[in-house]
């Protein structure tokens, strides 16, 4: 099979006519290259008929949903059924199917158009249609959501589904930050730890819990897993005397400057075990809902604990050189009270401006440049093989996760990776150096995949096959 042709029906406008040319084809006669462009050409086609079955389902179910019919029969009731038997899917999944459906065919174009030619994914098209529909409900403004439909297009073409909604909800929170505000605030009452009996002497443990919060468990969690797995310890730390616990938390905020034409940033270190902060900011999501309920009071108390094991031992198990810590970025207009802006938590996204200058306002400052138009990080401060601190602290500020494109594994647990290696000339510089998981280092250095890098923190990735993958340079403030 020639490799030209594959690579044209890549290139051609899906349709029932590149397709039945694809199914001629035996992808196992194809060299290797050829079966990636297959696969993607398949992918392609896969996507054009996702965008005919948006059309299908909204045929079938109605271009609006039905009305109540009473005790008996809910709303698009006998609709949702018929598609749920017909796909043999689960009716919540049927009608999840059919608002997705409507939201694509009747408010969002683009998006079904980027579907149909297989510019994105199917899965990339639900989650935009899916974090539109609640501004539809509040009746957004047209233009407001065509640029939110445009932006989330172009994004998509370099990045994940999840990535996808991180990006579509961080425009969303600065688009209406008043509303963000109220919807977090409401939604923090509902925190609350469940324990759900499970079979074979198990049990299940299920928290819902504000965004900081959140992450100052799972951040305490995953450190303490590590620590003990290096240490091959198998015991429960919390049953060990306090003079034996050993890990540490603290916060990093960085302020963008977003409204400074300086571009002049800032870290800071914030203790979460801090009486002041937690019950502050217990007080702003609790207002008017006093006393707190057990359920409250059990969340805020697994918050507790977890912030408490991490602030007593800081000097222990570094990450980098530098303690466990929850990174949040923040414009100086919006922690002077200027503005209202969210600030950006790393490994979550957007939280609303109070909240942030709550875990902001006791910091102790570093300082950092950004460019004030794409807000990429061009400078920590102050070359061996051996990185020396403050750029160690600049790589991870700048890279925040593994450069592998889709990988989500977080600085603290990367490798810092000389792109050209050391032995081969490489410098130990931030041109050259970059934040790698593991396995894609492994897979960098053992693995056939090539990486350039570039000083903005981007790179390039070549496949082993050749195909060639970009990264962009990731923004401060903007979630990783």
């Amino acid at each position: 099979m020639d490799e030209r042709f594959v690579v044209e029906l890549l290139g051609k406008t899906p349709g029932i006519e590149v397709l039945v040319e694809l199914v001629k084809i035996d992808p196992m006669t194809l060299t290797a290259s050829s079966r990636v462009d297959y696969l993607a050409a398949l992918e392609k086609q896969g996507a054009w008929l996702q965008a005919l079955m948006q059309i299908a389902i909204v045929a079938v179910a109605g271009a609006e949903p039905d009305s109540d019919k009473g005790l008996y029969s809910t709303v698009d009731d006998p609709q949702r059924e018929e598609i749920a038997t017909t796909l043999n899917v689960a009716p919540v999944t049927a009608q999840s199917r059919i608002d997705v459906a409507r939201v694509l065919t009747q408010h969002l174009p683009a998006t079904c158009t980027a579907l149909a030619n297989g510019e994105i994914s199917s899965a990339q098209a639900t989650v935009i249609a899916k974090e539109s529909a609640s501004l539809l409900r509040r009746g957004i403004d047209p233009d407001q959501l065509k640029y939110l439909e445009s932006t989330a297009i172009a994004y998509a073409e370099f990045h994940t589904p999840a990535q996808v909604t991180n990006k579509v909800r961080s425009i969303v929170a600065k688009m209406e930050p008043v509303e963000f505000e109220v919807a977090v605030a409401q939604a923090s009452q509902g925190r609350r730890v469940t324990l759900t009996p499970q079979p074979h002497g198990m049990a299940q443990i299920m928290a819902l819990l504000p965004a900081v919060e959140a992450q100052t468990v799972w951040l305490a969690i995953d450190k303490l897993a590590r620590a003990n797995k290096e240490k091959g310890l198998s015991v429960d730390p919390f049953a060990q005397s306090s003079g034996n616990r050993n890990a540490s938390k603290s916060v990093s905020v960085s302020d963008a400057g977003s409204n400074s034409d300086s571009g002049l940033e800032s870290f800071s270190d914030v203790d979460l075990a801090s009486e002041s902060r937690a019950d502050s900011l217990t007080k702003f999501i609790s207002m008017g809902n006093e006393p707190l309920t057990l359920d409250q009071l059990r969340a805020d108390a697994l918050a507790t604990i977890a912030g408490q094991f991490l602030a007593e031992g800081a000097d222990e198990n570094l990450a980098h050189g530098r303690p466990v810590t929850l990174n949040l970025t923040l414009d100086l207009p919006t922690f002077l009270g200027l503005n209202e802006n969210p600030g950006v938590l790393a490994g979550y996204g957007e939280i609303p401006a109070s909240a942030a200058r709550l875990l902001a306002k006791d910091a102790k400052w570093r300082r950092f440049i950004t460019d004030p138009v794409t807000g990429n990080l061009l400078d920590y401060g102050r070359l061996t093989y051996q990185p020396p601190q403050p750029l160690i602290d600049f790589i991870v500020a700048r890279d925040r996760r593994c450069r592998f494109p889709g990988c989500r594994q977080p600085a603290r647990v990367c490798d810092i990776d000389h792109a050209i290696p050391w032995e081969e000339g490489g410098k130990t510089s931030k041109e050259n150096l970059g934040l790698l998981c593991r396995r894609h280092h492994r897979m960098k250095t053992h693995g056939g995949w090539e990486l350039t890098s570039f000083e903005d923190g981007s790179c390039e990735w070549k496949s082993p096959e050749g195909n060639i993958f970009k990264v962009a340079a990731r923004p401060l403030n903007e979630v990783a």
